[in-house]
């Protein structure tokens, strides 16, 4: 089989198949057709020519990434992970859009555009205009620096060296990784996006059609039918100036840059809070609508719901076990619980126990396909959008105290220091004795000698203290604090980003507040032993199952991007060691102090390493044949997987399944390793999409905030530069923006320039009002900070961040 490395699909050749309306045809590469209209498009290849071209290497298969804040650029992985290939414009992606996995084939020399880039977040600066040439902007997830490749070659020599090495030359492969050719789309393999988009319509006059814009520039304009408009939108059209409706793309003509859609449905006003978010859903394709008589049929019907004695007697009986659930204060979905007791020899008895949802969720049914299309629970700011019915989700699985409840447990005999003595999986039967938030253990591990109130925690199972709850905490703590060490001795990495969340109004769900969330030893505690069922779980069903486990695997990053990075790093005087996770993981801690500024350095830093990293995807072992791969980069162990949530995924409910049949012998799995590896790669596709959509939920409710309680101001850091503009973190707030310095009030002029590797720009402000002559503030650089206001833009939920003047300095 082809095996994409970047994971975003596995597939044979001969099983591509014809996606849509872009799926191949046969046609002519003329650029006009018969009738004579000019072709702004070509025709696909054919599905024989594209799967000889793959078996043979001339055409490369990937997914493809639209950078949002220019969207002339995409990229797509190259097949080893290396770098990233370059498409340049509308017309080299073939009428493809963000996400599709597409087939590309090598322009001809004479339509190359020689970029000296290194990097998808670098932007492509044309070769022989240096740094000042034309700004790109990048991905404003990842903001840019202006970091140029080697290139010690004239363009015409470059081009000619390129022209020289035939494309299936481990020559030409090394430029390929360093992007300074160009491809075109020449196949559509799977359309991944949904082809749905919010936006606004516009009235064209004496048209027989309305223009639609998506707010997501990435999506073509689109020719809608007047019919799907609102009755009088032709008589009164600035009555839906701020209206927000949602189009889907039904075709999209070889000879137009606009595409052909219907209008699907009218959201509201917007700048409003759900007409925005349910455009979001909508676009990243998330179903939200109401489970179906059919799955809801799938659930027991008898109400309240109790245990049958037959099932409490295959299972180990924990009940009385002093076993309690730690989650945020909010959660309603409870799906893993912690016990510790001290052994009589000084060792500890730790179990981890999750949700059986598998035994609910049975294999084929109504309810089944549901959870496995809806793949993942998708987390707004507001509210949860649910893989499973409620009752499910918030009762029959979730581990509610004083309830009996059915588990998986992983039970391990654990010395004090973390050391694995012995090993157990089963299926079990618990009864969790409290419901604490990470709040509660924080406070519990804050004050190990305390003596908690009732009044000061959750109602706790009479049948264990407080006292007694108290002490597992402390000792789990103590364990995890061990199991923390050894990892990151062992060469792990953590790259830990601030995270934004919010107060909300009870009544209207406003905003009222936001903070950055903060990581602390509680959630630490959880996570450690998570990770350790994980890995424990990992290893059990691949052991059992080499050709159908379900795992998860964390690529290398790609390495002309770290090396780019290290150069940076070094030029910056930083002593970062990017060679390996664990070396990465120690140089950014050892380097950076805990004072302000250096904390604030840390968070930039670790922005700038988090670039190279590639995605953790979910496979199937019998998918890949090189066992090195199965690898997690991040936590550096041979083989990782995900258990431990298995109300909220549904790769968890497959590796349940798997983990039942490995002990008991019953129920094999039947599926073949690429069925395993279509639903693997699925939950990729969903996991991807609900991680953007709660960060486009957080991108909302912080416009709003901004634009009700601003503006805000705040200390930033200078995190990336370009020529004409520079991003900065946020401080206290979290988030990133980029000042355009073209747009700086009160800027006299401003003059960039690179020193080594390391850009400089030196801002002059004009007199102010009191002032004579002018004041210049020398060398903003990386790491520099300076003073910026959130201001809210006169465009619906737009806010910019706006450099405050520098007062002057004390003569």
């Amino acid at each position: 089989p082809l095996a994409n490395q970047c994971g975003t699909n596995l597939a044979s050749p001969g099983q591509l198949e014809p996606s849509g309306p872009t799926a191949a045809s046969p046609g002519s590469k003329n650029r006009r057709n018969r009738g004579g209209r000019r072709r702004v498009f070509e025709d696909y290849m054919t599905l024989r020519d594209v799967s000889a071209g793959l078996k043979r290497g001339e055409l490369i298969q990937g997914s493809l990434r639209i950078n949002p804040k220019n969207y002339h650029e995409a990229f797509i992985p190259s097949p080893d992970g290396l770098a990233d290939i370059f498409l340049d414009g509308v017309v080299a992606r073939n009428r493809a859009l963000n996400g599709d996995v597409v087939v590309v084939k090598l322009l001809p020399s004479e339509q190359w555009k020689v970029f000296i880039v290194c990097c998808k977040e670098c932007e492509p600066t044309p070769a022989g205009k240096g740094p000042a040439g034309q700004e790109r902007a990048g991905d404003p997830s990842s903001p840019d620096v202006i970091v140029e490749a080697q290139v010690d070659e004239e363009q015409g020599e470059l081009i000619r060296k390129l022209e020289s090495v035939s494309l299936q030359s481990k020559g030409t492969r090394n430029f390929w990784l360093h992007s300074h050719y160009q491809v075109k789309v020449v196949y559509i393999v799977e359309e991944k996006h949904s082809r749905a988009a919010s936006g606004f319509i516009k009235f064209l006059p004496d048209k027989h059609f309305a223009m639609f814009s998506p707010a997501d520039h990435r999506v073509p304009r689109v020719n809608v039918p007047l019919t799907d408009c609102p009755p009088d939108f032709p008589s009164r059209p600035g009555d839906y100036a701020n209206t927000l409706f949602i189009c889907r793309i039904t075709h999209w003509p070889y000879d137009n840059t606009f595409a052909e859609g219907r209008l699907a449905k009218s959201l509201g006003q917007a700048g409003e809070i759900e007409p925005e978010t349910e455009g979001i859903l909508i676009e990243y394709d998330v179903d939200f609508s109401e489970f179906s008589e059919e799955a809801l049929a799938c659930l027991p019907q008898n109400l309240p719901w109790t245990i049958p004695a037959e099932e409490l007697a295959k299972r180990r009986d924990l009940r009385k076990e002093c076993i309690f659930t730690i989650d945020p204060a909010t959660a309603r979905d409870l799906d893993d619980a912690l016990s510790c007791k001290q052994l009589p020899d000084g060792n500890f008895e730790v179990g981890v126990h999750i949700a059986d949802v598998s035994y609910f969720l049975e294999d084929g049914t109504a309810l089944d396909f549901v959870a496995s299309t809806r793949a993942t629970s998708v987390y707004l700011v507001q509210k949860v959008i649910p893989m499973l019915p409620r009752l499910l989700c918030e009762e029959l699985c979730s581990l509610n105290p004083q309830t009996d409840r059915l588990t998986f447990s992983v039970i391990w005999k654990l010395s004090p220091k973390g050391k694995i003595l012995s090993e157990w999986f089963g299926r079990s039967v618990i009864r969790s004795c409290v419901k604490l938030s990470y709040d509660h253990a924080q406070s519990m591990i804050e004050a190990p000698d305390k003596e908690f109130s009732a009044e000061e925690l959750p109602a706790c199972s009479p049948e264990h203290p407080l006292q007694r709850v108290h002490q597992a905490v402390l000792h789990l703590h103590s364990i995890a604090k061990h199991l923390r060490a050894q990892r990151f001795e062992g060469g792990a990495l953590r790259l830990d980003q601030m995270r934004l969340a919010f107060s909300l109004d009870a009544d209207s769900g406003m905003p009222q507040g936001c903070y950055v969330y903060q990581y602390r030893d509680s959630n630490k505690l959880v996570e450690e032993f998570m990770l350790l069922a994980n890995m424990a779980v990992a290893h059990q069903i691949y052991r059992k199952f080499p050709k159908l486990a379900l795992l998860r695997r964390h690529p290398w990053p790609q390495s002309r991007m770290v090396e780019v990075l290290q150069e940076l790093c070094d030029q910056m005087g930083l002593s970062i060691n990017l060679e390996s996770a664990g070396t990465l993981h120690r140089s950014l801690n050892e380097t950076v102090g805990n004072d302000q500024y250096s904390l604030a350095r840390k968070e930039v830093l670790t922005h700038l390493c988090s670039r190279p990293m590639q995605m953790a995807l979910y496979f199937c072992t019998g998918i890949l044949q090189d066992e090195k791969q199965f690898s997690h980069y991040a936590l550096n162990v041979p083989l990782y997987t995900h258990f431990t949530s298995p109300i909220r995924r549904y790769a968890d409910i497959i590796v349940h399944r798997l983990l039942a049949a490995s002990i008991t012998g019953e129920n094999q799995p039947k599926a073949s390793p690429f069925l395993v590896q279509k639903q693997a790669s699925h939950c990729n596709d969903k996991k991807t999409a609900s991680k953007r959509v709660q960060e486009m939920s957080t991108e909302l409710f912080f416009s709003v905030f901004v634009r009700e309680c601003g503006p805000l101001d705040s200390e930033a850091m200078v995190m990336g530069m370009l020529d004409k503009s520079f991003d900065v973190l946020v401080l206290h707030y979290g988030v990133q923006k980029r000042i355009y310095c073209n747009a700086i009030e009160g800027l006299q002029s401003f003059h960039f320039r690179k020193v080594g590797k390391r850009p400089e720009m030196t801002l002059v402000w004009a007199p102010g009002d009191l002032e004579q002559g002018t004041f210049t503030q020398v060398c903003i650089s990386l790491f520099s900070l300076v003073n910026v206001q959130l201001r809210s833009d006169a465009a619906q939920l737009k806010y910019s961040a706006v450099l405050r003047r520098p007062e002057r300095p004390e003569p």
